[in-house]
Formats: C-alpha cells, structure tokens, sequence
C-alpha cells in the first residue's frame, strides 16, 4: 500500500453508542475510492442506499475536462448488522456484469457486503476479518472483554482506540447533547399526539352534539306532524 487516508476524519457520538448506528468512512487507497459503512438497523432500503453512495463517489470523482478512463476504482464496503441475503455466505461481493454470460463491464465497482449476525458463534483467533467483523457485533463490554482475551494484536489496538475515544470529555459533551435532542424530540411527539388526541375527542364530541340535536329535531317534526292529522 502507498497511499491512504480518511476523507472524513469526524464521527459523531451516535455512530460509536446509538442502536441505529450508522456509520460512513470515506478513504483514498492506492488511488482508489473506498466507503466503509456500518448499519446497525435494518431501515429495508440499504440495497438502494449503498448504490446510491457508490453513484455519488463515482460520478463526483471526475473533474471538469479529464477523461472517463481517469475515473477511479469506487469500492463500497458494508459491514451490517442484519440479514440481507439469503445464503449461508457473510461475505457478498458485486460487480457489474452481463446478466447471461456473467461478463464483467468494469472493475470500477465493487460493493462487497459483510452480514455479522452470519459470522460463526467461535471465531478462529487465526481469522482476522471475522475477529474484526465481531468487533461490530459485540454489543456489551462483557463481548469486548471476550475479544481481548483471544490476545490477537490488531483486534485489542482497535478495542483500545474504541475505549479512547468513549472516555474522552468531547465525546461524552456530544452524547449529552444527543440524549438532550432525543429526548427533547420524544417529549415534542408525545404533546404532538397528546394535542391530537384531544382534537378528535372534541371532534367526536361535537359530532355526538349535533347528532343528538338532529335527533330532537326529528322528533319534534313528528309531534307537529302528529297534532295536525
């Protein structure tokens, strides 16, 4: 490898704590473009949404007046948290290809998918991707603490970083402010529905009003009518 970096070195606090994590890292690798995203929850639309972010590297990649053929490798990675294929396979990867003969048209797309809830229940301390892809299905400290103890160096440096980074005092300021938001948010819906609520019971009211006024009416036409025969 000669080049790499992270295009967007930011993340906020939701995409390391939040159950509905989700999570994009954009990197340039030996000149080409790579997207790793991370779904924690099955929104139903992620086949749509990774192509989308793929089309959106891809087409913004190119610069005013440089050939088509400087176009540069776009690779999506996705690691979920979900099942998206019927197969016993974790790993997926496509391509586009002629549907018949299975003829590649380019190699400058790969979405390659990895489903973590597939992975075996005992991982090989040997297999690195799949102790690196257990790291996003741990979900308590008890797991992470399990991933320590099989000593494999890589996965122990990015549970170390993971903890730097929770502990730090901007981190914890940002998941304050998001508690503040969600929370906030929820009491906003809750006094929206409340004040709906209160709106249909007047409606009905109303309606039992007019209704039971009708009613009288009627019967009061009755009586009329009764006394003139």
């Amino acid at each position: 490898m000669t080049e790499f970096h992270i295009a967007n070195t930011e993340i906020p606090p939701e995409a390391l704590g939040d159950k509905f994590c989700r999570l994009d890292i954009n990197m340039v690798v030996n000149g080409q473009r790579v997207n790793l995203e991370v779904q924690v929850e099955d929104e139903k639309d992620y086949p749509e949404r990774s192509s989308y972010h793929w089309a959106r590297i891809y087409s913004s990649a190119l610069k005013s007046g440089q050939p088509y053929l400087s176009l540069p490798r776009v690779i999506i990675i996705s690691i979920v948290d979900f099942f998206m294929f019927d197969c016993a396979e974790y790993h997926l990867e496509f391509g586009v290809i002629e549907v018949n003969r299975h003829v590649k048209l380019s190699d400058k797309l790969a979405m390659l998918y990895f489903e973590a809830r597939k992975l075996p229940t005992i991982i090989d301390k040997t297999n690195e991707l799949e102790l690196m892809l257990s790291l996003f299905r741990a979900k308590t400290e008890e797991e992470l603490k399990q991933l320590e103890e099989m000593e494999v160096a890589v996965v122990t440096q990015a549970i170390g970083a993971y903890r730097e980074v929770v502990i730090s005092p901007e981190f914890k300021e940002l998941e304050r402010l998001r508690f503040e938001a969600l929370s906030n948010e929820a009491s906003a819906l809750a006094n929206a529905e409340r004040r709906a609520e209160k709106k249909w019971q007047d409606i009905i009211a109303e309606k039992d009003i007019a209704l039971s006024e009708q009613a009288a009416i009627i019967e009061e036409l009755k009586a009329r009518l009764s006394e003139k025969v």
